[in-house]
């Protein structure tokens, strides 16, 4: 990968990159200074004369993602480096950014990602064929064959490709088509949030960046919205460098680059992205630079402005009027020839679409809240409500359960506009009409929650009282949001319109008055020639030309049912003047006020950096219907290492071993069972630690044992530290007619099987946990000599049964598991205790379990015997 970016980008080329990358950023902030100081007038004259659109209905939350995340989970991921793909541990944060980790437990401790993604610009593709067509147009005259496979061979048949003109591409898959739509949506979510623009509470830099950004490219001949108009500000302008640089580099490397077709892609794709990250370096150090000299001479405009306000509006007013005079006469015939016809279909066009994505959002937080008060009547309580209000309260950010909603816009279709108006696609409008789609849900479900809390706060109420307050609330946010909803697409039409025509009217009149407009700059003091920019007054008369005819075609469009558009005349003002006063209140945090807030929330996970707060996921985890979890489903662990259960599984585990065994009396003998690995973290202790078996045994072979641990010294003289006994013997079944055999054939059975006990050591020992073996003539002795009291025991009691005990100082006798096996010690972790009777609360002897009667054994006659095993612990 190295060896074809350094071939083909030497240091010649990455010098003319860096000087071209120079010049257009130098020339972008040039008109970039200019347009900061008409922002920043601008932004007083607003907060000294006041104004603004009217008040909503609906609260607004300021910082909806507080201590949450998105989503987070596992995907396969195709690494370049190696050629491979690995499981990687992908978590999506409230900034929206993906990162993944080389595993969960990486995350969790707040170590360095691997990788993180900025979706600015990136497209989110299913299938490879979507990503072949894409690809195919990346080297001019070198298309693949049909049915030829890309170059990344997809580990299964779900793949999602993150696809970028000029960045990197990223590869990832999945094992089902439930976790493929899933991710798709969280991913589409990703793209959709970082193209959203810049923000809007920079009331200075960001009104300065877009109209540079803007006439910069009008300069250029580029007129019309801008697909990679997305992003951070450097990013924005390594994309305005890579529009003109990227065909260039492209049209003097591609017919130098060698091999298949498919290989061929690959190495540009590879240098593209090498290219995209030198330019996005640069314009990150440029634009900062540009900024801070911007923001230094901000306090003395600010006190010109101040000082010389009214003078320069006046100044302003008089070059208006006669530039008006000028341009208008053209501009209205332009308008009534070439835009008014295609106005109604333009409109039409982009309504349809968005109030039916509008409207299903409505649905879905009405069939929500439905559901909450079904709960509720059933018995639920307020615990229950309390429940369902955690999930619902970022319903908005849900990309699964909103993926409906963001469907119906998709269907938005400019198809024979786009070519007349210079529109290069409608996915501006698309991704600009769901993010408010979603504020929107944002804003109601806030809303429903502070009038629910507020009705709740202080009363006691039954089933029948709470699900009729949930539907009083319910009905008070709906018409709030119908409202509310009416005015955010009125506005959306009319910004959309301004967008597709204005560009086109300035393309067309540009050429007509660009010799005549200098001769206005002389009219303009000199002091308030740097707020007052002829360009920027020619394109608000151009706009105030068109912006009458775009009012009426909204307000003849809102007379229509079909759109469900509330007619200007009607002004809700002051409808519910308390209700903003809670708007001022802090969240309401459901689990603490109404479930105790002992209960942790269903997918929390901790946050980078944040180890003391646990951040409450969005999107639950992925759980496939009808079927167990999958060996390497997306909330698993990266394949080849052990499976270690979370917090969940360690309490289920327990419950479990809390549970009493029912007595069964099996008419066969269970087969051997085969030793699992390991499925709790009290399992993996265990078999940790050394494992003996007891038997019983002379004076001189007694090991001394305090307090349950201690030292014992194996043949080749080393010592060995023991601290779990285990006394492991068989169990005799009274109803079973197959154990009733002979004394001779058990006798048989053990000296050419062995024990079942001895097999799953064997197996444990296998898998690598840890024993202590040991061998020689005293260790068959002993075994000889448990042999023959076995056959005793069977003769004098008929098959009585024997049980199984367990001495583990450190914890307390635990009854056995439901599905512990009658061959021996459970693999769980968790031992039976020797009798039912026993006293927890006291310290317990061992027993004789050996003989006929329950007799206390002198601890002189113990003895410990290691069994034979592995060799390499001894080596150790």
């Amino acid at each position: 990968m190295g060896d074809v970016i350094s071939t083909h980008l030497d240091e010649g080329k990455r010098e003319m990159i860096t000087a071209r990358t120079r010049q257009l950023t130098g020339e972008f902030g040039h008109v970039y200074e200019q347009q900061y100081a008409v922002a920043l007038f601008n932004s007083v004259r607003f907060k000294i004369e006041g104004g603004g659109e009217p008040q909503s209905q609906l609260l607004h939350r300021k910082n909806p993602l507080e201590d949450h995340s998105i989503f987070s989970g596992g995907l396969f991921q195709y690494l370049e480096e190696n050629k491979r793909w690995r499981n990687r541990f992908v978590f999506v944060a409230d900034t929206y950014n993906i990162s993944f980790y080389e595993n969960k437990v990486a995350h969790e401790r707040s170590l360095r990602p691997k990788g993180t993604i900025n979706c600015a610009g990136y497209k989110a593709l299913t299938s490879m064929e979507e990503y072949l067509e894409l690809i195919n147009t990346s080297l001019p005259g070198i298309k693949a064959k049909v049915g030829s496979g890309p170059f990344v061979k997809c580990a299964t048949q779900f793949p999602l490709i993150l696809w970028h003109p000029y960045a990197r591409h990223h590869y990832f898959c999945v094992l089902t088509e439930k976790e493929q739509k899933k991710w798709h949506a969280v991913l589409q979510d990703c793209v959709r949030h970082s193209n959203n623009g810049l923000s809007e509470e920079c009331r200075v830099q960001t009104p300065a960046f877009t109209d540079a950004m803007r006439l910069h490219r009008q300069a250029q001949g580029h007129y019309g919205t801008w697909d990679m108009m997305c992003g951070g500000p450097p990013q924005i302008l390594a994309n305005l460098v890579m529009e003109t640089l990227h065909p260039e580099l492209r049209n003097l490397i591609g017919p130098r680059l060698k091999g298949k077709i498919q290989q061929r892609q690959r190495n540009w794709m590879l240098i593209s992205e090498a290219v995209y990250k030198q330019v996005l370096s640069q314009t990150q150090a440029q634009y900062e630079a540009l900024v801070q000299a911007c923001e230094v001479q901000t306090s003395r405009l600010d006190a010109v402005l101040r000082t010389d306000m009214d003078q320069i509006i006046t100044s302003k007013e008089h070059v208006s009027g006669k530039i008006r005079a000028l341009v208008l006469p053209r501009a209205e015939q332009l308008l009534r020839v070439s835009v008014q016809p295609f106005l109604s279909s333009i409109l039409e066009a982009l309504m349809e679409p968005t109030s039916r994505g509008f409207s299903e959002v409505r649905d879905v937080f009405f069939r929500e809240l439905v559901e909450v008060s079904k709960n509720t009547l059933n018995g639920g309580g307020k615990d229950k409500l309390a429940e369902h209000m955690e999930k619902i309260s970022m319903l908005a950010f849900h990309p699964v359960k909103m993926q409906s909603c963001y469907e119906k816009v998709e269907q938005l279709n400019l198809e024979g506009l786009q070519q007349r108006f210079d529109v290069s696609s409608p996915s501006v409008f698309i991704q600009r009409a769901q993010i408010l789609m979603r504020e929107q849900m944002d804003n109601a479900v806030y809303t429903f929650e502070h009038l629910l809390h507020q009705s709740l706060e202080g009363k006691v109420q039954g089933g029948e009282d709470l699900c009729k307050t949930i539907h009083c609330c319910q009905d008070r946010v709906l018409k709030k949001y119908d409202y509310d909803s009416s005015t955010v697409r009125k506005k959306f039409f009319r910004e959309a319109l301004l967008q597709i025509i204005i560009p086109y009217m300035l393309k067309q009149l540009s050429p007509s008055f660009h010799l005549d407009l200098p001769r206005f700059q002389e009219l303009i003091f000199e002091d308030f020639s740097q707020f007052i920019l002829v360009e920027n007054v020619f394109e608000e008369v151009v706009l105030q030309s068109v912006t009458k005819d775009i009012m009426m075609a909204v307000k003849e469009a809102a007379v229509h049912k079909k759109h469900n558009l509330y007619r200007d005349s009607m002004i809700l003002t002051n409808s519910d003047p308390n209700l903003h006063l809670l708007g001022e209140n802090p969240s309401v945090d459901w689990a603490t006020q109404f479930r105790g807030g002992n209960e942790e929330p269903e997918g929390a996970l901790g946050g980078g950096g944040q180890s003391s707060r646990r951040r409450r996921q969005v999107v639950s985890m992925i759980q496939l219907d009808e079927m167990g979890p999958l060996p390497y489903e997306s909330c698993l662990e990266v394949p080849g290492v052990d499976f270690i259960p979370e917090e969940g599984e360690i309490e289920e585990v327990e419950v479990k071993a809390q549970e009493p065994k029912e007595q069964e009396t099996p008419t066969e003998p269970h087969p051997p069972k085969e030793p699992d690995s390991p499925d709790s973290v009290q399992e993996i202790c265990y078999h940790s630690k050394p494992v003996v078996e007891m038997v019983s045994a002379s004076e001189e072979d007694l090991a001394v044992l305090t307090n349950g641990t201690g030292t014992l010294t194996l043949e080749d003289g080393k010592e060995e530290e023991v601290t779990l006994i285990t006394t492991v013997v068989e169990e005799t079944h009274r109803k079973s007619p197959q154990w009733m055999r002979a004394p001779q054939e058990v006798n048989k059975q053990l000296v050419e099987t062995g024990s079942p006990d001895q097999e799953a050591e064997g197996g444990l020992q296998e898998k690598g946990e840890a024993a202590i073996e040991g061998k020689g003539e005293e260790d068959e002795a002993a075994i000889k000599n448990a042999i023959q009291e076995i056959e005793i025991a069977v003769q004098e009691e008929d098959g009585e049964r024997i049980t199984e005990c367990a001495v583990d100082s450190d914890a307390e006798l635990a009854p056995p598991l439901a599905d512990s096996s009658p061959w021996g010690h459970d693999d769980s972790g968790f031992q039976p205790p020797t009798n039912e009777a026993l006293n927890e609360g006291k310290a317990q002897p061992i027993m004789d379990a050996l003989k006929t009667e329950d007799t206390v054994v002198d601890p002189g006659e113990v003895v410990v015997v290691l069994e034979p095993g592995d060799t390499a612990l001894h080596n150790e």
